[in-house]
């Protein structure tokens, strides 16, 4: 029988909570053969909070799960699974509609599953900056100087600040937890 993914629609803030919950009734009700993977995609997020670097998790599409599910052969979701998710506390519908939800596309499952690989390999940071933004060097050699936000470079972390000095427009590289908004 193929095998298609389906987005579930969650309670927000509750996704890991609900994929555990479906866990433990898939296993109970013995159907972990019709229902093979559950994920919350999420990326790792670094930043800094009162001088101490976190590493924390973000979901990438909050208030959605992604469910592989064995279907039949008119790829229909089989009655005791769709009975099993629904009846799960913090669930809500399928995506595509109440009576026959739409499953992702190859290319979306497999983009999906290749960001998550990627995203897993180091955290990213969480800046918070936008370009033309007013803010104030907190640490380094600049410390105290304000600036404008010139460009914001996720990959690295970093911000590109133009400063005034010694009466010249002056571009300065920053980690990103060296600046703050005013």
């Amino acid at each position: 029988m193929p095998k298609e993914w389906f987005v579930l629609r969650v309670q927000s803030n509750r996704e890991d909570k609900v994929r555990d919950n479906l866990v433990e009734r898939i296993r109970a009700q013995g159907l972990e053969n019709l229902i093979t993977n559950i994920l919350v995609p999420s990326e790792k997020i670094s930043e800094v909070k009162g001088g101490k670097k976190r590493v924390s998790d973000r979901k990438i599409y909050p208030g959605y799960i992604m469910v592989e599910i064995e279907v039949d052969e008119k790829g229909q979701i089989p009655k005791e699974v769709w009975f099993m998710i629904r009846e799960t506390s913090g669930t809500g519908e399928f995506i595509g509609g109440q009576s026959k939800p739409v499953p992702m596309t190859k290319y979306e499952v497999e983009k999906l599953l290749s960001d998550l690989e990627q995203k897993e390999e180091r955290p990213r940071a969480k800046i918070e900056f936008n370009e033309g933004e007013k803010v104030r060097i907190k640490e380094g050699p600049f410390e105290n100087y304000d600036g404008i936000v010139e460009e914001v470079l996720p990959a690295s972390g970093r911000v590109k600040v133009m400063l005034t000095v010694f009466g010249r427009a002056t571009p300065v590289e920053l980690e990103y937890w060296q600046v703050e908004s005013i």
